[in-house]
């Protein structure tokens, strides 16, 4: 696990506070995580290769 201090404005904060509420998370990593997951999957999942999916442990 990585831990890291981001600066944010406060509409992303505001979106952060709603995913972390809809999805019932624990706190903003987690939202963060479920955020970039969703990004991943609906606008990087057509572009990842098949042999890099398999490399980073996320084959499909």
């Amino acid at each position: 696990m990585v831990k890291a201090i981001i600066d944010i404005d406060q509409h992303t904060n505001q979106i952060l506070n709603i995913v972390k509420a809809q999805y019932g998370l624990r706190d903003k990593s987690e939202a963060i995580v479920a955020v970039v997951k969703l990004f991943e999957e609906e606008l990087l999942g057509i572009q990842l290769k098949p042999g890099y999916l398999s490399r980073i442990g996320r084959d499909r």
